[in-house]
């Protein structure tokens, strides 16, 4: 309950009587300070009167006051800034590093706080504070919303700067890779980035305007061309790899890692891979292209993939099928756009301090349809419906960072439900 006590001083619940410390001193709290969620005390800088005395520092919470010494604050300098110690039992004094006592409050926790977070915590239904969301006032709603879009999009920025770190600052083949991973569309996302992990993207670019080539090379990398098929363009392929995978000393995937099971023909790696490199084959320098854009309609042609004629009677190698153009859905292109292109315009224009860049981001999650998916469906039924992709990508931020991970108490929805009479 150590972080139900948080809970309360942060929101200054305490209890109507006089506070006082533990030697009977009055406590008047002028400000409770900024909470801190790395290592150190758990609140900074707040302003306490001890019996008239103004004290500036910071504050430490526990459950118990002895574990004061379990964590081991009394040997750390870092923790001689504690100006009161605030705990739920009261068992023992404290000492600063250097033996300096430091004042101490008991303090609990409402019972309705309690039994409300228990609620939350305990049950069934998803997510737990599905009571109270169709009351919430739009304005809450759609401010709380503001923020985990923008918490989403730095998440998704801190991830394209570790991908970057391993392509060695190259901002293209951190898009490619992204881009590839988004092709997987979850079930194959991870086989994706691996396999785009493996491709040879300088050695590509020398083939860049034959499709077959770069065809070879991205199916032999997956592992797709090492079975027996009696098929004329799988042989051609085949052939090709064998001469490039010498060239340029490639080492393929293992091809069991690709998923087809439970997927529509149309998702299928090998037609979602030959779209890429027909993508890839058609846009140079894509990322370059997709930074100088500015409407939406424009992301979407230059995303709107095709195949080569092969894939256009094909799903996978050696089983013809009646011919169909195998392009990309227009929900699969708004997919693309919000998780690759949105996410590196917003990246970049951090990377460059470029504000328009990042506003341009959020422009097009906004003019985007909402996702339609279990985690959407889920609020929806709820009663919090989305307007569009903006709203979509913070419901996801929500469930994952905090409903997921139980953070109720960080959350203005978890606030609203604790603090109902």
């Amino acid at each position: 309950m150590e972080l139900l006590l948080h809970y309360a001083w942060k929101h200054k619940i305490f209890p109507l009587k006089e506070l006082r410390t533990t030697l009977g001193q009055t406590v008047e709290i002028l400000d409770v300070g900024l909470h801190n969620t790395n290592a150190g005390p758990d609140f900074f800088n707040a302003k306490v009167k001890i019996d008239g005395t103004l004290w500036v520092g910071n504050i430490e919470i526990h459950s118990c006051s002895s574990e004061w010494y379990k964590h081991g604050h009394h040997r750390d300098e870092a923790y001689n800034s504690v100006i009161l110690h605030i705990a739920e039992t009261i068992d023992t004094p404290v000492i600063r590093s250097d033996g300096e006592s430091i004042p101490q409050m008991q303090l609990s926790c409402p019972e309705t706080l309690k039994a409300h977070y228990l609620e939350l915590c305990h049950t069934d239904m998803y997510p737990p504070c599905y009571k109270i969301i169709p009351s919430l006032p739009s304005l809450l709603a759609h401010s709380w919303m503001s923020t985990l879009q923008s918490e989403r999009l730095e998440q998704k920025t801190e991830q394209v700067m570790e991908r970057l770190k391993h392509c060695n600052g190259n901002w293209e083949d951190a898009f490619f890779i992204t881009l590839a991973r988004n092709f997987g569309f979850s079930l194959n996302s991870e086989a994706f980035e691996r396999w785009a992990h493996l491709i040879p993207l300088r050695a590509v670019d020398k083939h860049r305007d034959n499709l077959f080539q770069i065809e070879a090379i991205f199916f032999g990398q997956a592992g797709f061309l090492e079975e027996e098929i009696c098929d004329e363009y799988y042989e051609k392929l085949q052939k090709e790899y064998l001469y490039l995978a010498h060239k340029f000393n490639l080492q393929r995937m293992d091809a069991s890692l690709w998923r087809f099971l439970r997927l529509r023909p149309g998702n299928f790696p090998s037609v979602r891979m030959a779209q890429l490199a027909w993508l890839y084959y058609q846009s140079q320098g894509l990322l370059s292209q997709l930074l100088e854009i500015t409407y939406l309609e424009q992301a979407k042609a230059i995303l709107s993939a095709g195949t080569s004629e092969y894939w256009e009677t094909h799903y996978r190698f050696g089983e013809p099928s009646p011919k169909r153009r195998k392009t990309l859905s227009q929900s699969s292109i708004d997919l693309l756009l919000i998780n690759t292109v949105c996410t590196f315009l917003f990246a970049y224009g951090r990377h460059k301090n470029d504000e328009t860049l990042c506003q341009r981001a959020i422009r097009f999650l906004e003019a985007l349809k909402p996702e339609n998916n279990h985690i959407t469906r889920m609020w929806n039924d709820c009663g919090l419906k989305a307007e569009s992709a903006a709203d979509t990508q913070a419901l996801i931020q929500l469930k994952k960072e905090y409903c997921d991970r139980k953070r109720c108490l960080y959350c203005r929805f978890g606030y609203e439900f604790l603090k109902r009479k």
